[in-house]
């Protein structure tokens, strides 16, 4: 019994995915724990995330009990993942070489993708690969007994990665593999593995991640209700996406009512010149924020009337942004943003994000880009 309360806690540190979660616990408990198995799914559903869980509870279920098992230090848990040659000269690397970056990347999330594994290792424009000497590796670590002498466990990452060399050294040992071995291969391209490799292999769909069970991780993370219930809408099941989302969402928290008081004094300049004043003490204020925040604020802005432009057109399924400000209608706001003022908005903000990146004066390019945009507002057809 205290071996199988630890199983479903140590559950807790994936995301959702309760009906795979009880699965894969049964199958532990009743024995029934497959050699070899490939996890097919998205990584921001939780593919990695669900086999480093089921690695810790095979673990603490079959081997010596531990309160607390450490994934990223023990013995009986092995990572293998896509690694790059380093350097013009270097010979191909293998995943060991890369574990003291492996265990930044992991300790940081369980639900980052591929390309940001490429950022941690400064992978540039290279490809990863799992090659022949990465083989030789698992082959070395399959003929090891268990330190803790129940199960060990194998964890290949994005294992379409591994070349053809690779794939048919190791397919003797995912057909034969020793007692109390458990082999997982992650992929989000189930395609990409060889098709024996498959047919020898249990296929363990890993799916997206409901809508709430990303609201409420984001909650977790310090997002307030109407952010989380937002992003959690617009993440297509992907937990990773979710937070990226966030992230974004964080730099651009405060860039709302800068911009809401930017176009309500642009639109009035028209019928009340206070408002040229009200402009320019706005673009001294903003101007102070830095040359980064100005570009963001920019950007921000940009994105900003180009979903107007969406919404006056129709395209409601496309539009993203959300108002945080009650008493400001993007409705009403995208009435005066159309394919007539659109391209020349989108023109003098890049030209002002152009100059203030080469040190311009940010007042004085605010300034401008506001006087601009209290005519660009107002624009109609010939």
């Amino acid at each position: 019994m205290e071996n199988f309360i630890f199983v479903i806690m140590a559950f807790e540190n994936t995301i959702g995915q309760d009906n795979l979660k009880a699965s894969l616990i049964q199958n532990i408990e009743s024995g029934r724990t497959a050699h070899a198995q490939v996890f097919v799914g998205k990584d921001g559903f939780g593919s990695l995330a669900v086999a480093i869980d089921y690695a810790q509870h095979l673990l603490g279920f079959t081997g010596n009990f531990q309160k607390t098992i450490n994934p990223l230090h023990h013995p009986d848990i092995h990572f293998f993942y896509p690694v790059i040659k380093n350097g013009a000269s270097a010979s191909q690397r293998t995943s060991k070489d890369y574990l003291s970056e492996w265990r930044t990347f992991i300790g940081a999330g369980r639900y980052a993708g591929l390309s940001d594994w490429y950022t941690q290792i400064d992978a540039g424009n290279k490809q990863g690969v799992i090659n022949v000497e990465e083989a030789q590796e698992i082959i070395k670590t399959l003929s090891l007994k268990s330190y803790s002498g129940g199960y060990k466990v194998l964890i290949v990452w994005h294992a379409e990665k591994m070349n053809l060399a690779c794939s048919n050294k190791l397919l003797k040992w995912i057909e034969e593999p020793n007692k109390n071995t458990a082999i997982i291969l992650i992929t989000e391209q189930a395609d990409g593995l060889l098709k024996t490799i498959q047919s020898r292999c249990q296929t363990v769909n890993i799916p997206a991640l409901k809508a709430q069970e990303i609201f409420k991780a984001l909650l977790k993370k310090g997002a307030d209700s109407m952010t989380a219930e937002r992003i959690s809408q617009s993440a297509a099941g992907n937990y990773d996406n979710a937070l990226k989302l966030f992230e974004e969402d964080k730099k651009t928290a405060g860039y709302e009512p800068l911009f809401i008081e930017w176009v309500r004094s642009a639109f009035k300049a028209k019928s009340d010149k206070k408002s040229i004043n009200r402009l320019m003490a706005w673009s001294e204020r903003v101007s102070k924020l830095g040359r980064e925040k100005e570009k963001q604020f920019l950007y921000y802005s940009l994105d900003f009337f180009r979903q107007a432009m969406l919404l006056n057109y129709g395209l409601k399924k496309m539009v993203h942004l959300k108002i945080q400000d009650a008493s400001f209608s993007l409705e009403k706001f995208a009435f005066f943003i159309d394919g007539i003022n659109i391209e020349s908005i989108d023109k003098e903000i890049k030209s002002a994000i152009y100059h203030i990146e080469r040190n311009g004066n940010g007042k004085i390019i605010l300034t401008d880009l506001s006087i601009k945009l209290t005519r660009l507002l107002h624009k109609k057809k010939k």
